[in-house]
């Protein structure tokens, strides 16, 4: 509930923003790539200005996760460690009881009647 609300709170201002900005700047500029001669045209690219705004938050958006998929690595590595190991003690565990059901089946058999 509180993450709805955080995303409630923090989305919406953020979305109004960028529409309220690619509304004010529809105008089309040149974005040049090239710092020596800023004039030519093969470095350079024309569009609105609110699609480098929009490209500018897609490549932070992208850099971000890639910087906390990267930062969590370890974290992932570890719990699938934990989650082999885990794996392999169940087995154990598992094997031990049907060692113990089977020699619990056979004490019973081997028990003298009365």
């Amino acid at each position: 509930m509180l993450k709805k609300l955080v995303n409630i709170v923090v989305l919406i201002p953020v979305g109004v923003i960028l529409i309220v900005l690619s509304v004010a700047n529809r105008q089309s500029v040149t974005l040049a790539l090239n710092p020596f001669r800023p004039e030519d045209s093969v470095l350079s690219v024309s569009a609105p200005f609110f699609v480098f705004l929009f490209l500018a938050v897609v490549v932070g958006l992208i850099l971000g996760a890639a910087a906390t998929w990267f930062s969590q690595g370890k974290y992932r590595r570890r719990a699938r460690n934990e989650a082999t190991e885990a794996l392999k003690w169940h087995r154990e565990a598992e094997k031990q009881r049907s060692q113990a059901e089977k020699l619990a089946t056979q004490a019973t058999l081997a028990a003298p009647q009365n």
